[in-house]
């Protein structure tokens, strides 16, 4: 190779070397003092596509925790409303116990009725109270409640809570009207018509409230395996029936289920249009808390145990709704926890093997920029030939 002064290929050849150990030395300080090793897309494009998908649902899971927390306050405020409601429901039951005693007197059974009357108030005014975050729990507006307890769009991402069992206005209306109830004779629960368009009237002081049916049971019938109660509860969760009407199951003397009781609010006579499956009403002796004569305060006790019964059931499907966002809490904060090493191992440094690099970029750019400097000076030697 000649002797040159216009192309100094190695200074050029060294300052290529150089540049690219400085792009090198740049990354690496980038990394770690960012702490992420993908910090632009041109760091590793897959990695970013999946990093960022992964930190989706870690956020949407921190959240859906937050979620179910939610969720076990709004169930421990509604079961704590129905515990008292349940304690409440027991004394009335004393009550009508001892008033079922002929020991009592006038003034006696009044006192119960004062008593009971007071406790009956207090029903309505904790279904009225008894909220979350302005929402009603136990007045029958909210029947269910739906909690997003996953990060993702479909339905195994939420958890509905069912409050219809909660109606605490409704035990407080069907026990504060002492009016007759209608019983509805049922020979089987198979054989009930559960299209839509049945209607159920009540009349009282020349007005009448007339409550139209939809599709009981979500229109599905109702087979042999189903029960009495399914009937009932099916009429109560109707919004329309529920408006004005309240439905309990009715038993002979050994306790089986023989039909529907039908009891208005407003106290009126109940009459129905014509429903498969079931028989003309036929008026009876009143279903409300009545402590007068021993013979209604036996018909309060058995009233009295079919709302304890269905508090009961209800505070046993709140619990069980309670322990299950408890493990939906539990398995989110598994996958939180697990996608969050799954992101950080693909963003994240790896401080100890990023410093190796740097510090070997560090000593080639040191070497580099020497070289740099030498390689700039082999030219020099032109000059001793122009001299």
């Amino acid at each position: 190779m000649g002797f040159q002064i216009n192309t100094n290929l190695a200074a050029n050849n060294t300052y290529r070397n150089l540049n690219s150990t400085q792009n090198s030395l740049s990354s690496s300080l980038e990394k770690l003092s960012s702490g992420l090793r993908i910090n632009r897309a041109a760091d590793d494009a897959a990695g970013l596509a999946i990093s960022e998908g992964l930190k989706s649902q870690v956020g949407g899971l921190t959240v859906a925790a937050r979620n179910a927390q939610d969720g076990v306050s709004v169930v421990q405020t509604a079961e704590g409303g129905l515990t008292e409601t349940q304690s409440i429901l027991q004394r009335m039951r004393d009550l009508a116990v001892q008033a079922g005693n002929d020991s009592n007197n006038g003034d006696s059974r009044k006192a119960i009725t004062t008593e009971v009357s007071a406790l009956t108030d207090e029903l309505t005014r904790i279904s009225g109270s008894t909220n979350f975050n302005g929402i009603k729990l136990l007045d029958g507006s909210s029947n269910s409640l739906s909690f997003q307890v996953g990060a993702n769009g479909d339905a195994n991402s939420q958890i509905n809570v069912d409050l219809s069992g909660a109606n605490v206005s409704n035990i407080a209306s069907t026990l504060k009207n002492a009016s007759a109830s209608t019983n509805f004779a049922v020979a089987s629960v198979a054989g009930v018509d559960v299209a839509s368009g049945a209607t159920f009237t009540s009349t009282k002081d020349g007005v009448v409230t007339t409550a139209t049916l939809g599709a009981l049971n979500g229109g599905t019938a109702f087979t042999a395996t189903s029960s009495m109660d399914d009937v009932a509860a099916a009429l109560n969760k109707d919004s329309n029936f529920s408006a004005g009407f309240s439905a309990t199951v009715s038993r002979d003397a050994a306790g089986v289920a023989t039909g529907i009781d039908v009891q208005a609010k407003n106290g009126g006579e109940v009459t129905s249009s014509a429903i498969t499956g079931v028989a003309t009403g036929v008026t009876g002796t009143g279903a409300g808390l009545q402590f007068d004569t021993a013979a209604h305060a036996q018909a309060a006790i058995t009233l009295l145990d079919t709302q304890i019964t269905a508090i009961s059931t209800a505070r046993a499907g709140l619990g069980a709704v309670q322990n299950r966002f408890d493990h939906a809490i539990n398995v989110t904060n598994v996958a939180q926890e697990n996608l969050t090493a799954a992101e950080s191992r693909i963003t994240d440094t790896d401080m100890a093997q990023e410093m190796v690099k740097y510090t070997r970029a560090n000593i080639l750019s040191q070497a580099g920029t020497a070289m740099l400097a030498q390689a700039n000076q082999s030219t020099q030697g032109v000059l001793s030939l122009l001299r």
